[in-house]
């Protein structure tokens, strides 16, 4: 099975968010002062940077070029995670809402790909696999939101 030019185009743009995701976990850990989420946003950064390498590999086994860098969108977020730990002193449960607000984006946007009925099965399964550990990071957070506030 061949994946469809739009295929691609949405495995290239899940690509980039991983890319994004793991600079703002890795800007996220070197922020926050408590080890506990330093640890857990290290862990989230690498977890990313797996999934970007897992996604490199599926595009490329069905023949097409993985894309490099990261998106306008998440520019725009770390540039907010930026400014936000400029002006709240690293306050912790902002950093956390926002991740949150990153991980549901990334549910939604992982069930629109794996809802598609042109998913290759080897595609599907790694992709499933991604938006559990995703929904796991996003519960992780929630949890520590509960902690730090």
């Amino acid at each position: 099975m061949k994946y469809t030019e739009e295929m691609s185009n949405k495995l290239n743009e899940l690509l980039e968010k991983n890319y994004d995701a793991e600079k703002g976990y890795k800007k996220a850990a070197e922020i926050v002062d408590n080890a506990k989420l330093q640890q857990f946003f290290s862990q989230q950064a690498q977890n990313r940077y797996d999934f970007g390498h897992e996604l490199k590999t599926e595009i490329r086994n069905f023949g097409e070029t993985p894309d490099k860098g990261g998106s306008t969108t998440g520019v725009a977020h770390r540039t907010w995670m930026d400014i936000k730990s400029t002006f709240t002193s690293n306050d912790e449960e902002a950093i956390l809402n926002e991740v949150q607000t990153g991980e549901k984006a990334a549910v939604e946007e992982y069930d629109d790909i794996i809802n598609d009925t042109t998913l290759p099965p080897t595609t599907k399964k790694i992709l499933t696999e991604q938006r559990e550990s995703v929904k796991t990071a996003l519960q992780s957070a929630k949890n520590f939101e509960v902690v730090v506030s």
